[in-house]
């Protein structure tokens, strides 16, 4: 795909003196005084904004934070904490600009943080007036929010539309670049990982991977709808029946190409769904009329194991089993595990996904982590994002 690179404009001098607006992903967690409690996306942020800094541009950032009401502030729904954090990590003042829409005063060298722009009437529905507003506010657009560039809001996709220069921060780029290699142009066998907790939220996932993937790894409440429509039982096992002619689809078209979806050999049940319940692993085929399958069993894991140290891409959405409880964790710390230890790109994200790189402290060892959960699933769905989109048109006008 090819977009203009912010670096590259950076690199080239072009950024010297310019009004440079960049998009991020700034929607941190709060507590309830307003504190930061997980950072890690204003961390993220900070390399496109020291890029333009370096470049000498006066640099604007905005971001949205939680789900404000358009046209109505509230204090819970300012970014001062973000600027604070932000301005602590920078090393200099960044100074919080609100009602900014008709005009930011920054001089080169520079930053400022524009308030919450989701509080702009306008910005969800991508109000062109609004739209243009914000692209006259700058001579060059940075996305670097992968978190929203499945949205075409003002800030996302409107102002890419109508700015000077519209371009790809080193998030956005870096995301672009993995998505490429996973998907686009993989290394052969490309095995992919879709767990969760149903497989209606997942099925066009699903459908699109089938035609690309040589090996489709299905978990959780997923994995007990394809063992429904291999014909075996799972108890009390959540899963959706109504479901199975559409997992029988998926299972026949991986066949058709000479790909599989791997059914559980065996499994851990519990007759309670409680971290406490006694855990116990039986044959696939022996699930009893109470059971409630929790986890994929040692032999399973083992086989699924072997066959990702094998491959050489790997997408991972999801954890295998009901991960949060020790006694049910085994099969995805065993796919974490076989991923990290694989010499294949690895390209992982959801939030869950996430949380169990986390558990399993295997950060270093995939290839690539997504920061964006709707848009890395709507990537999996064979979806173009709006984000992707309008950059790609604005490098080739």
């Amino acid at each position: 795909m090819n977009v203009i690179r912010f670096a590259d404009l950076v690199a080239q001098g072009r950024a010297q003196g310019q009004r440079v607006f960049i998009r991020a992903d700034l929607n941190v967690p709060q507590d309830d005084a307003g504190n930061i409690t997980e950072d890690t996306r204003v961390r993220a942020s900070v390399p496109c904004i020291q890029l333009a800094l370096q470049g000498g541009a006066a640099v604007m950032v905005t971001s949205h934070l939680g789900r404000p009401t358009e046209g109505e502030f509230k204090p819970e729904d300012s970014l001062a904490p973000v600027a604070k954090r932000l301005g602590e990590l920078l090393g200099r003042e960044v100074k919080l600009v609100a009602n900014w829409v008709d005009g930011v005063a920054v001089q080169p060298g520079e930053v400022v943080l524009l308030e919450n722009c989701r509080v702009n009437k306008g910005e969800k529905k991508n109000n062109e007036d609004l739209a243009k507003k914000m692209a006259a506010l700058c001579d060059i657009f940075v996305h670097d929010a992968f978190g929203t560039a499945h949205r075409a809001e003002a800030s996302t996709y409107g102002i890419a539309q109508f700015a000077k220069i519209a371009c790809a921060g080193p998030l956005l780029a870096a995301e672009i670049d993995a998505i490429s290699k996973a998907l686009a142009n993989p290394k052969r066998p490309l095995v992919a990982i879709v767990a969760g907790s149903k497989v209606s939220t997942k099925l066009t996932i699903l459908q699109s991977l089938a035609k690309n993937v040589d090996g489709l790894i299905v978990g959780g409440g997923i994995a007990n709808t394809f063992m429904l429509a291999a014909g075996m039982k799972i108890g009390k096992s959540l899963a959706e029946p109504d479901l199975l002619g559409e997992a029988t689809a998926v299972i026949a078209a991986m066949k058709a190409r000479g790909a599989e979806v791997p059914i559980p050999e065996d499994v851990v049940t519990a007759k309670a769904f409680a971290a406490d319940a006694p855990a116990t692993v039986k044959a696939a085929t022996e699930v009893a009329d109470d059971d409630l399958i929790l986890d994929i069993g040692p032999k399973t894991a083992a086989k699924l194991a072997a066959q990702l140290k094998a491959a050489g891409t790997i997408v991972w959405n999801g954890p295998v089993g009901v991960f949060e409880f020790d006694a049910f964790a085994q099969g995805t710390e065993a796919i974490a595990r076989a991923i990290a230890e694989s010499d294949a790109f690895s390209i992982a994200g959801g939030g869950d996904t996430l949380a169990a790189i986390a558990k399993y402290g295997i950060e270093q060892d995939v290839g690539y982590i997504s920061t964006g959960g709707g848009a890395f699933l709507e990537v999996l769905e064979g979806k173009t994002l709006p984000a992707f989109e309008i950059l790609a048109r604005r490098a080739a006008a």
